[in-house]
């Protein structure tokens, strides 16, 4: 049974979840590098990749559409990574090194606070992130708009939810920001590896492109419903994200470290 001093300190900690909310997103618009690497860097790269005139000419190994056609939206995951892997851990386990998750653990704001307060910044970002993307791939190569787009924001959701997840495991568990690169770096590569971000899924073993298809953020569902070359995404591999996503966000809540 919860005890009435445990309902009133989850309620204090509740009601201060929108002032860490607010604090956290000041915080990052005050810092260029998320700024910059998180939300414009996938813009800026596709835009400049498409400032090659070859890369907007069809092309027989994209099955006739265009490099920056094909690659749109391996753009958007990579800085979906980057601000759910990288962007996340390095925060707060810099906060950890400074002290300043010891002085929060004096006052009724709870673990689960402090990582949801994350989330939902980071959630913002990478909403931003899409909107710019798509709209200026859009406006400035034509680029297609995702053809279901149903399905696309569903497999961003769930995608983009599992990455942050595994970010947030990051962050509770290492104990210094150097660390918290390192591990956060590795998950970072093996996502966008196994994903096919770095190098086209047709160029990679046939055990490298199934495993990819369960690695979040499950680029393949996210490529088929940008595309519409394929139906609706298959449940196991979305079932494999919300596992993921669940999964890591639990432990994370209850492992965490605030020194």
């Amino acid at each position: 049974m919860t005890s009435p001093t445990q309902t009133k300190s989850r309620s204090s900690s509740m009601s201060a979840l929108p002032k860490l909310i607010a604090v956290e997103s000041k915080l990052m618009l005050r810092e260029p590098g998320t700024l910059g690497f998180g939300i414009l860097f996938p813009t800026v790269l596709l835009l400049g990749l498409g400032a090659v005139p070859a890369l907007r000419e069809p092309s027989p190994e994209f099955g006739g559409a265009r490099f920056v056609d094909y690659w749109a939206p391996s753009a958007l995951i990579l800085g979906l990574g980057i601000m759910g892997l990288q962007q996340i851990p390095t925060m707060v386990a810099t906060y950890r090194e400074k002290g300043i998750l010891r002085r929060m653990s004096t006052t009724p704001v709870s673990p689960a606070a402090v990582l949801v307060a994350q989330l939902v910044v980071a959630l913002a970002a990478g909403v931003a992130t899409a909107v710019l993307l798509i709209a200026s791939a859009r406006l400035v190569l034509d680029v297609a708009l995702p053809q279901h787009p149903w399905w696309f924001a569903l497999t961003f959701a769930v995608g983009y939810a599992s990455l942050l997840a595994i970010g947030v495991l990051i962050a509770a568990l290492t104990p210094t920001a150097r660390l918290a690169n390192g591990v956060a770096m590795l998950a970072y590569m093996v996502a966008m590896v196994c994903g096919g971000v770095f190098l086209p899924r047709f160029f990679l073993p046939d055990a490298l492109v199934r495993l990819g298809d369960y690695v979040p953020p499950g680029v393949q569902a996210m490529l088929d419903a940008w595309s519409g070359e394929a139906g609706p995404p298959e449940l196991a591999h979305l079932g494999t994200m919300v596992l993921i996503a669940v999964a890591a966000g639990t432990v994370a809540a209850k492992f965490f470290r605030w020194e």
